[in-house]
C-alpha cells in the first residue's frame, strides 16, 4: 500500500481554468448590465445616490460619498477602466437610465472563483423585481457562461440587509473573518457567503420561478418569496428532504431506475422518467431528495406552473419501498403545493398502471383526462388543496 493511502485528500476536480469575464451585456427583461461609462452612466448616479436621507446607501460600501459630482467622478472614471473589480452599470429598461452597479471582483480563473460586490442600489432599483433580476444575471453568467465553480458574497458583519439578500438569493453563510479590514477608519469583520456550481441549477430554477410574471399581482407585488422558492429542507410526517444539488445526480438516476424500470413490461414502452435528462431536469424543475443509510431513500420531482404544481416524478429507492416513504413523498408535494400558493396538485402516470391509479384515487386525486400520445396512453389527474 502507498504511503500516502490512508492521508485524506479532495476530490479530483477538472483543472480546466474558467473564462475571465468581460465587458459584455446581459440582457434581461427588467434591467440589462451593461460596462459601466463614468460619463453615461454617473452623472445619472451621482444625484440619484445623494441628498437627504443618501447616508445608508454609502454606510457600507468602501467608497463615498462624494461632496460632489468632480468627486464622484474622480472615483469612477479610473474605476470603470479596470479589469478586477470589473464594473457593471444596471441599466432600467423601461427608463433607459442606470439606477445601480455591481462588480465582479477577487476573479481567480484557475480556481474557478469569483465575486460579486460593489453593489450599489438607488431608491429606484431597491425591493424591485429589476434588482433580484440584475443579481440573477450575474450568477448565471458566471456558472453557465463563464465556468466558475465557486461564487462568493461578501460584507460588513454588521450589514444586516446585505446579509439577508445574500440568504435570499440562495448563498450559504460561511462564517465571520474577525478585523478583517480597515474601512473608512473603522474595523470590518467579514460575513462570507458562497454559491456553488453543484448548487446553481436548483438556485436558477427558484430565480426563474421568482421572477415569472404569473408570481406578481396586477399591482406588481410578489406572490411567493424567493426565500420561499429558494426552501432548502422540508420536514413532512417526521422525515426531513433536502433540496438536491449536482453531488446528488448520479444517486437520482438510481433511484429513478430502481423505481421505474419494473413498470416497462407492463407499459409496453419506456416509463417518460427514463426518458429524461436529469442534469436538465435539475436545470427546470425542483428536485427534493430523502437521505438513507445507504444512499437515496427517495426523490420528488416538481414543476410550478402558472395554476398548479405539478407532481412530476414520485419514487422510492428499492430497498425503501413498503416503508410508507411514498405517503411521505406524496404529502411532501402537497405541502410544497400549499407553500408555493397553489391549489391545485397534479400528476400522471401510465394508463395500464391500474394500482397506481387506485392509489392516487385514495389519496384523493380526480382523473381529469387521459392523453393520447404515439406511443403511450397518460392518465392525469388532479386533487384541490385545502
Amino acid at each position: 500500500m502507498p504511503a500516502d493511502a490512508l492521508i485524506p485528500l479532495g476530490e479530483v476536480v477538472d483543472t480546466t481554468p474558467a473564462q475571465r469575464p468581460a465587458r459584455t451585456v446581459l440582457h434581461g427583461v427588467h434591467v440589462d448590465l451593461v460596462p459601466f461609462d463614468a460619463d453615461i452612466h454617473g452623472a445619472v448616479l451621482f444625484p440619484a445616490t445623494h441628498g437627504p436621507g443618501s447616508e445608508a446607501i454609502w454606510a457600507y460600501l468602501p467608497n463615498g460619498p462624494y461632496a460632489d459630482q468632480a468627486a464622484f467622478d474622480a472615483y469612477y472614471r479610473p474605476a470603470a477602466l479596470r479589469d478586477d473589480p470589473l464594473m457593471f452599470a444596471i441599466i432600467d429598461k423601461a427608463s433607459g437610465v442606470a439606477v445601480g452597479h455591481a462588480t465582479y471582483l477577487r476573479i481567480d480563473p484557475v480556481n474557478r472563483s469569483i465575486e460579486v460586490g460593489h453593489i450599489l442600489f438607488t431608491p429606484a432599483l431597491m425591493r424591485t423585481a429589476g434588482g433580484t433580476e440584475a443579481m440573477y444575471l450575474m450568477a448565471r453568467h458566471v456558472f453557465e457562461t463563464l465556468g466558475y465553480r465557486r461564487y462568493e458574497w461578501k460584507c460588513n458583519a454588521l450589514n444586516a440587509p446585505s446579509r439577508r439578500a445574500a440568504t435570499r438569493y440562495g448563498f450559504r453563510f460561511e462564517g465571520i473573518f474577525r478585523h478583517h479590514m480597515i474601512v473608512k477608519g473603522r474595523n470590518r469583520d467579514t460575513a462570507w457567503f458562497s454559491l456553488l456550481g453543484e448548487e446553481w441549477p436548483q438556485r436558477a430554477v427558484a430565480f426563474e420561478s421568482w421572477l415569472a410574471p404569473d408570481n406578481f399581482d396586477a399591482s406588481g407585488a410578489q406572490r411567493v418569496s424567493l426565500s420561499v422558492f429558494n426552501a432548502d429542507t422540508m420536514e413532512v410526517e417526521g422525515r426531513r428532504l433536502r433540496r438536491a444539488s449536482l453531488d446528488d445526480l448520479a444517486g437520482i438516476e438510481v433511484v429513478q431506475q430502481g423505481a421505474y424500470a419494473r413498470n416497462r413490461i407492463i407499459l409496453g414502452v419506456e416509463p417518460v422518467p427514463l426518458l429524461w435528462d436529469y442534469r436538465a431536469v435539475m436545470r427546470s424543475r425542483e428536485v427534493w431528495v430523502v437521505d438513507g443509510a445507504a444512499g437515496l431513500d427517495g426523490v420528488l420531482v416538481l414543476q410550478a406552473r402558472d395554476d398548479d404544481l405539478l407532481i412530476d416524478s414520485l419514487a422510492t429507492a428499492p430497498m425503501a419501498q413498503g416503508s410508507g416513504l411514498g405517503n411521505v413523498l406524496l404529502a411532501a408535494g402537497e405541502a410544497r403545493a400549499r407553500a408555493l400558493g397553489r391549489t391545485t396538485a397534479r400528476l400522471y402516470t401510465g394508463e395500464p398502471l391500474s394500482a397506481n391509479i387506485q392509489w392516487y384515487r385514495r389519496k384523493g386525486y380526480m382523473i381529469e383526462r387521459v392523453e393520447q400520445m404515439p406511443d403511450r396512453r397518460l392518465v392525469h389527474m388532479a386533487k384541490a388543496l385545502g
